[in-house]
């Protein structure tokens, strides 16, 4: 070969080793010490793009080169078996696990914390540390109490050994094979460096809330049930059987403690390591290790302390992981033996836990809910009661396995959860506030709109109504066709789409470009300038991009992604009529179900039939000459928005974005390259400088867009 690398140099510069990595194929080994050296070099550039990817989020290759490198290991180790290590990252995924968990022993226990439910409780805690220790002031850090499933990891001679659950506390459940597969939990650390030779780390498994709704958007798509909330998604994900499952859920592993480190004699060298518990985060950082190391705050004064968590729990929708509260502790670790433990929890933290998103209620009634596609959801009838701030009277129930599996009944006291902007759910029914006047909940057989029998599709948790005519879908089609991330049809809203719909004025997606006018004007609350711009609305709705047509028509299991991905396949939305389910599932992210739904969509003459209506009323149903000479002059650049503009809405921009092959984004990370920053900016600014991604005005935006 002639090229081999020296494995040391990696670390100055990974991206050089990375080309020469590149540039070598397995082919070219002719001996088993370039093997080696070979694989060496690619374990330790592979890890390093790993932690760039999974933890730092910035990535600094492509996933296709990241392929070429793996794949090249993968082709050494085949070659030469022996080379192969346990740290290998091709060693991630090992084979299905068959029967239970084993228990195994954490090396010290993992105790609760101290609940505080309010400021005053902060301010005793911290009366309390003062009095213990004889001390005015005492330095305390701040940081997320990130909401996921907690995990313990043992590092033995800087190797990965085995992960574990909290389970009791004393005993959790070994769970190293599931583990694994988290590429943001490193297979190898220098811990050793450290004087260190075995260690246990805590921390918390987690699931972004992006990633939770993508989850269960699929699964809902397959007819599977639904989960919960991102925490069970993630500790039931943890126990599943199967380690490629686990990998795919997209879990990540964020660390915060070290609970336990002796040397290479057996001696415990926690205290004479670490002075700090913002030096054990740093260290933790630098490992490799997901850490709160830049959101981690510390502070002397209780007043400041108190600051820091309202403003948390102001800003916990932000964050990308959910979070029940703020964990405080104290600084220097030399206090912990000082201050103690109960048999509960330590002396030296507690958690303030912001309000509450569970309450217990009542379960008056159920109602069958018609979707657009013919779902049939239940909706629980709720005694009124707040959560989070907020009065809910209604909640999710999901579908009839949902119910049967939890055995919720009519006039049970449920458990109800609210978090973000997830509908509410009931958790599960209080069955010990039974007191026998609690009745099954009987699910239909029969539409509630029409009438017609529901059926069941083999496989699916969903009832259906296969009507085509259903009045309850026809509404909901409409009212999906004319929304923002649609058609953006402005001022027709879903009351008045049902206000429409009663008076015979819309009864289908074609007659929005056939309204009568001169009815809508003599109906109240329609004055003439506003039936003016509802006009305008419907008019600009025919030059929309296709991708919003496709996304419009209601097709199941096609969200705007997916629609997205399909009009960059095609000229015109009928051409999906002649696309073979082999070539739709060529396309990325579409999987045989949906390939399966578009084919079935397209199939039926009652679609195609509202299609050309739709294009005999001039809606768009081609390319536009300006989307088929598409320059992506904003390829490869990622926006996020703030504030408002004045020549375009936030979804005028991003689309504009987005046509000229950049992305729009949401929220803040280190993948974005421009924030644009409108009038009246949000907290995305302050996030932005603090990460030190440009900010640029409408101005400048403008120039972008035009070059």
């Amino acid at each position: 070969m002639g090229r081999s690398l020296n494995v040391v140099n990696l670390e100055k510069s990974p991206e050089k080793a990375t080309e020469k990595l590149l540039g070598i194929t397995a082919d070219e080994i002719e001996s088993r010490e370039e093997a080696a050296d070979l694989a060496a070099s690619l374990r330790k550039v592979i890890s390093y793009h790993d932690h760039r990817y999974y933890v730092m989020n910035d990535p600094v290759i492509s996933d296709s080169e990241y392929d070429r490198l793996f794949h090249l290991l993968e082709d050494v180790e085949d070659r030469w078996p022996d080379l192969v290590t346990s740290t290998s990252p091709t060693q991630r995924i090992g084979e299905k696990v068959s029967g239970e968990f084993p228990e195994v022993d954490h090396l010290t226990p993992m105790l609760s914390l101290d609940n505080s439910y309010d400021l005053e409780d902060l301010e005793d805690f911290d009366k309390r540390v003062r009095k213990l220790i004889g001390k005015k002031k005492v330095n305390y850090t701040v940081e997320p109490k990130l909401d996921g499933a907690g995990i313990s990891l043992v590092y033995e001679d800087d190797k990965f050994v085995r992960g574990a659950t909290r389970g009791d506390g004393r005993k959790g459940e070994d769970i190293t094979h599931n583990l694994r597969v988290l590429r943001s939990i490193p297979l190898k650390i220098n811990i050793s460096e450290l004087g260190i030779s075995r260690v246990e780390i805590r921390g918390e498994v987690l699931i972004e809330k992006q990633e939770f709704k993508q989850l269960n958007k699929q699964r809902e798509g397959r007819g599977e049930s639904l989960l919960a909330n991102p925490r069970n998604a993630a500790a039931g994900s943890l126990r599943l059987q199967d380690p490629e499952e686990v990998a795919r859920r997209k879990l990540s592993a964020w660390i915060y403690q070290i609970s336990y480190a002796e040397d290479a004699g057996g001696r415990e060298v926690l205290a004479s390591q670490f002075e700090t518990q913002e030096q054990v985060i740093a260290t933790l950082h630098k490992l490799g290790f997901k850490t709160p190391s830049e959101h981690l705050e510390s502070t002397e004064s209780a007043e400041q302390l108190l600051d820091i968590c309202k403003d948390w729990e102001e800003r916990r929708e932000e964050f990308p992981y959910e979070i029940d509260g703020v964990v405080i502790k104290v600084n220097d670790l030399k206090l912990y033996d000082e201050l103690g433990l109960t048999s509960h929890h330590p002396r030296w933290a507690i958690a303030y836990k912001f309000r509450a998103r569970q309450a217990t209620t009542k379960l008056m009634g159920v109602h069958f809910q018609v979707g657009r596609t013919g779902t049939i959801t239940p909706v629980a009838e709720l005694d009124p009661v707040e959560v989070g701030g907020v009065s809910i009277s209604s909640a999710t129930l999901h579908n009839e396995d949902y119910i049967n599996n939890r055995d919720i009944q009519l006039n049970d006291t449920v458990l109800l959860e609210r978090a973000g902007d997830v509908i509410p759910y009931i958790v599960k029914p209080i069955k010990e506030h039974r007191h026998g006047n609690t009745q099954k909940i009987r699910f239909p057989r029969e539409c509630p709109s029409c009438g017609s029998a529901l059926v069941r599709p083999e496989g699916e948790a969903s009832w259906r109504c296969v009507n085509a005519s259903c009045p309850a879908q026809a509404k909901q089609r409409i009212k999906h066709y004319v929304s923002k991330q649609a058609m953006d049809i402005d001022g027709l809203g879903a009351k008045i789409v049902e206000q429409f719909y009663e008076k015979g004025l819309l009864q289908t997606i074609p007659d929005l470009y056939d309204l009568d006018y001169d009815k809508i004007r003599q109906m109240e609350g329609f004055g003439e300038k506003s039936v003016s711009n509802l006009k305008k609305a419907v008019d600009a709705s025919r030059g929309r991009p296709i991708r919003r047509l496709i996304y419009a028509l209601s097709i199941p299991m096609v969200g705007a992604d997916t629609a997205r991905t399909l009009a960059e396949s095609i000229e015109c939305v009928t051409d999906l009529e002649s696309s073979s389910r082999e070539d739709l599932m060529k396309l990325n992210d579409i999987g045989s179900a949906v390939a399966e739904s578009v084919q079935h969509f397209f199939d039926r003459k009652e679609n195609i039939g509202m299609i050309k209506n739709l294009e005999a009323a001039g809606v768009q149903v081609c390319k536009s000459k300006e989307e088929r000479e598409k320059k992506d002059t904003l390829a490869g650049l990622t926006f996020v928005f703030t504030g408002a503009l004045e020549s375009y809405t936030r979804e005028e921009a991003k689309e504009l974005v987005e046509r000229r092959g950049g992305r729009a984004v949401g929220s803040i990370s280190s993948k974005v390259d421009y924030l644009v920053q409108g009038t009246e900016p949000g907290s995305k600014l302050d996030e932005a400088r603090d990460k030190g991604i440009p900010v640029i005005d409408e101005e400048k935006f403008l120039e972008l867009l035009n070059e």
